[in-house]
């Protein structure tokens, strides 16, 4: 059992759920919880250990049991440490540390989205989890957002870090791959959705409620949508917005 905050493993632990930099350096991320670890193993996501406690649940003792079959690294840590590491008020009593393995982008490209200036954790594991169920192939990240796989934003996500594709790229590369696909971006001032035909290979671009889309994203642009509101409601915050997009693209190519 690992009780020394001094451990290499605690430390490297601690320090992957800090700063973007550091997971950056380390090429690797934490997945905290019963269902996030689950998630992980299921897609064979290369887990670097797994640290768990006593406070475990039996679902998690299970999921224990199941990571020391498949031969991934296992300790039991105290529950002090465990409390320390825990990003949650109250801890599962399981972590992962994962290698940042990104899935690869598919070809030809249909559905594409990109959180542009997105620094809300909670806003951009939204978006990344309706991507997943609206079936986006792929979403790239542009340096204005924050890191997606930052703790808080893989809760929020809810497993969608293990399903699609999720890409930091910078503009230049992101305006390459976009060729030949309309790239919209959600403004209020922007056409109705509604009457906007969203059955062809798409890029969507959605903005920070403060800032919108950068000036990088409204350049490479060929066009504005917008969400018909009533009332006096100015906008919805980007989690929102983005997802009630995603759906109308559902809803039109389920509809031809």
């Amino acid at each position: 059992m690992i009780t020394s905050n001094q451990n290499p493993r605690i430390k490297l632990a601690r320090a992957l759920l800090g700063r973007s930099k550091e997971r950056r350096d380390a090429g690797a991320f934490v997945a905290e919880g019963v269902r996030l670890v689950e998630e992980a193993v299921s897609a064979k996501w290369p887990v670097r250990f797994v640290l768990y406690n006593n406070e475990l649940s039996e679902r998690g003792m299970r999921l224990v049991e199941k990571c020391t079959a498949d031969n991934i690294e296992v300790e039991e840590v105290s529950e002090s440490i465990m409390r320390s590491l825990s990003e949650t008020e109250t801890s599962q009593g399981i972590l992962a540390v994962l290698n940042d393995s990104r899935l690869p982008i598919p070809e030809p490209l249909d559905f594409v989205l990109i959180p542009d200036q997105i620094r809300d954790p909670g806003n951009l594991g939204t978006l990344l989890r309706t991507a997943a169920a609206t079936g986006v192939q792929a979403v790239w990240i542009p340096p204005e957002t924050t890191h997606a796989f930052a703790p808080k934003v893989i809760r929020a996500g809810m497993g969608a870090h293990f399903k699609l594709p999720i890409h930091a790229m910078i503009w230049d590369e992101i305006e390459k791959s976009t060729q030949g696909i309309q790239v919209l971006i959600a403004d209020m001032e922007g056409q109705s959705c509604w009457k906007t035909d969203l059955r062809q290979p798409l890029v969507l671009i959605v903005g920070s409620e403060a800032e919108g889309a950068s000036e990088s994203a409204r350049r490479m642009a060929g066009g504005k949508i917008s969400i018909p509101m009533a009332g006096e409601v100015e906008s919805l915050n980007a989690g929102v917005a983005g997802s009630v997009l995603m759906f109308e693209v559902v809803r039109q190519r389920s509809n031809p």
